[in-house]
């Protein structure tokens, strides 16, 4: 029972976006590391996220039923009931901004607020209805970085919103390529994603140049003072292969197979950059 509570809040996601957390909470941090601040930080935006997933699977349990990697999971399933569930999300979503008020800062706990709102209400909402509801799910994803920033700068900054743009760049792709590889499970549950509205190639023209605006915005980093030639070097190289893989996928002979590896080197270019962005301090000279 344990585990199927714990499956509900879609670990992976959440262990996923503390990655981006960390580099938020190092580009503010600049090289003076608050341990204790850090843990309050992860632990308060990972409860808050876990709360969002848990919403997120109670509100979509009738579509899960139609797609083939989600019918198993435990709401679809009936296996704990809807009353339950909701207070789990309630007791984590509390919990967790609780923590980043009183551990943090009241503006780092706004942030993650609005970060949940868009991914529960706003996502839960125009996924179902438009295009669009990839992009305002890209804002809520967007948001766990800046939680990591506001922790320590307690301020909205030029760092801080140019990071929150990079990770929303990133977001667009990468979620196109789930919708390509998973085609039938969003067809299965009338999700109007990209793909599925106008078609594979549309859907790469619209990932290449998200993946082009990602580039431009990850040297606005370096162009406003806040990281290194270390940091230049990495995201210059992850962009410019992720660029070439996205174009070879005009070419490819198959969509879905192409579709997951750019899902998989998505992964790749994220965690290069926030690895590189939490350690630019020490590789500088």
């Amino acid at each position: 029972m344990i585990s199927m509570y714990y499956a509900l809040t879609k670990p992976g996601i959440v262990l996923g976006n503390i990655i981006t957390v960390a580099a938020g909470f190092a580009l503010a941090s600049r090289g003076v590391f608050q341990a204790d601040l850090f843990l309050a930080a992860v632990l308060g935006i990972a409860f808050v996220m876990a709360s969002a997933c848990v919403f997120n699977n109670y509100f979509d349990r009738h579509a899960d039923q139609k797609m083939a990697r989600t019918k198993n999971r435990a709401l679809p399933r009936g296996l704990i009931s809807l009353k339950s569930a909701l207070a789990f999300a309630v007791f984590l979503g509390v919990l967790g901004v609780a923590i980043l008020f009183f551990y943090t800062n009241m503006l780092t706990a706004l942030i993650a607020l609005v970060g949940f709102f868009f991914y529960v209400v706003m996502y839960g909402i125009w996924k179902y209805k438009s295009v669009y509801g990839t992009l305002v799910g890209s804002i809520a994803g967007a948001i766990p970085p800046l939680v990591g920033y506001c922790a320590v700068s307690n301020r909205l900054d030029a760092g801080g919103m140019i990071l929150f743009l990079i990770m929303v760049l990133w977001q667009m792709p990468h979620f196109y390529a789930i919708a390509m590889y998973r085609f039938d499970d969003y067809v299965a549950a009338s999700i109007p994603v990209l793909p599925v509205k106008k078609g594979m190639y549309v859907t790469k023209v619209h990932m290449l140049f998200y993946i082009m605006a990602f580039m431009v915005a990850t040297w606005a980093l370096i162009g406003f003072g806040y990281v290194g030639y270390a940091y230049l070097a990495v995201a210059t190289l992850a962009g410019a292969v992720w660029l070439f893989f996205c174009v070879r996928g005009f070419s490819a002979k198959n969509d879905r197979a192409w579709a997951r590896s750019m899902f998989r080197f998505s992964l790749v270019v994220v965690t290069a950059l926030s690895a590189v962005i939490s350690f630019d301090w020490v590789l500088r000279p």
